[in-house]
């Protein structure tokens, strides 16, 4: 039995949307695609030109490179401009600071060298070493942005006295189309999926904007507090989620594979085990296993096994959901009528062994 068959999980991204719904279903997820956010074409995109003209009409002192495919794309478009050689010596004159082992790499592929890079792939312990270790004031620093602006580090560097030139490579903008974002946002809110991911802090930005918008915020929030899993590729990422007060699990290791890893291993013990009727029956999001069978269940008989299963072994009354012909479906699907009992036709309760 694969660890997410039986649950459905959102996925939020743009870009590597598909290598990270492709994981998630290699691990039985159905997968429901929203983007929250489209990237600006790199050579469409007027601010990134400005920014780099700013990085060449006086020297740069310092240079902080966030992400990998971002300084790749700043320097492959650059050379578009025709400015790449200038660009690139340029940076080669600054002191450069990476922020993890990719961008790390695409800097040293460029023929540059870091100066330094922190263990943790954090931009609040860039900040912390360079207003530890050098006088910035007068400075001028080039920041590659990653589409999230960066405030911490560019006001601390501001504040420390720097000329901050914020280069915003792959900027972000909603989607062009807004139908698949605002379906993933109802399904959640009405929590009819049971985990959503996050690959970027203005994906998380845009999907809690597209809530409130759609006026779904509150059913939203409290979807995410309560029984849909919220997960973010790292801390960075978790930012927003956090700062609206919404519980977050990440990977220590700020990767899409860690991503999935840690979906798999958090959404499984979420599901309800009773043994009911001699059999041993797991609840997950959208499907139950029999003993080692994956049952396929419609919405309204999920619904029903998940009430039973709230009150185990008690009597639940019919009413307009729970009704003869909505136990005998359920018990068809199940496969076996033993698992649901009826009560003297007072009720419904699931056949508790022991």
């Amino acid at each position: 039995m694969l660890p997410l068959a039986g649950w459905s999980v959102g996925v939020t991204a743009a870009r590597r949307r598909e290598e990270l719904g492709n994981a998630l279903q290699r691990h039985g997820a159905s997968v429901v695609y929203g983007p929250a956010i489209r990237i600006v074409p790199l050579s469409d995109d007027t601010q990134l030109l400005e920014a780099t003209k700013r990085c060449l009409t006086a020297p740069l002192d310092f240079a902080v490179a966030t992400t990998g495919v971002g300084f790749r794309g700043w320097l492959d478009v650059a050379d578009g401009w025709g400015l790449q050689e200038s660009l690139v010596a340029s940076l080669d004159d600054a002191t450069i600071l990476t922020r993890g082992p990719k961008v790390r790499g695409a800097v040293r592929a460029a023929d540059l060298r870091e100066s330094w890079s922190p263990e943790s792939e954090s931009t609040a312990e860039v900040l912390a070493h360079m207003t530890a270790n050098y006088e910035l004031a007068g400075t001028r620093v080039a920041v590659q942005l990653h589409g999230d602006p960066l405030r911490d580090l560019v006001d601390g560097l501001r504040g420390a006295g720097a000329d901050v030139i914020e280069v915003p490579v792959y900027r972000w903008e909603p989607p062009a189309d807004q139908a698949p974002l605002h379906r993933l946002t109802e399904l959640v809110a009405s929590a009819a999926v049971d985990a959503l991911t996050f690959t970027s802090a203005p994906a998380a930005v845009n999907f809690l904007r597209t809530a409130d918008d759609l006026d779904l915020g509150d059913a939203v929030r409290a979807a995410l507090r309560g029984p849909v899993l919220c997960a973010a590729v790292g801390p960075v990422t978790s930012g927003p989620l956090v700062a609206a007060d919404l519980p977050v699990v990440a990977p220590t290791r700020f990767r899409l594979g860690a991503l999935v890893r840690e979906v798999v291993s958090k959404l499984p013990p979420r599901a309800v085990v009773v043994h009911a009727g001699g059999r041993r029956v797991e609840i997950r999001g959208h499907a139950a296993v029999v003993d080692d069978e994956l049952v396929a269940l419609s919405a309204p008989s999920m619904a029903l096994l998940a009430a039973l299963a709230a009150r185990p072994g008690q009597l639940v009354p019919p009413d307009q959901a729970v009704t003869e012909a909505a136990v005998a479906q359920l018990r068809t699907s199940l496969g076996d009528p033993a698992i649901v009992q009826t009560v003297n036709e007072r009720g419904y309760r699931l056949a508790i062994d022991g």
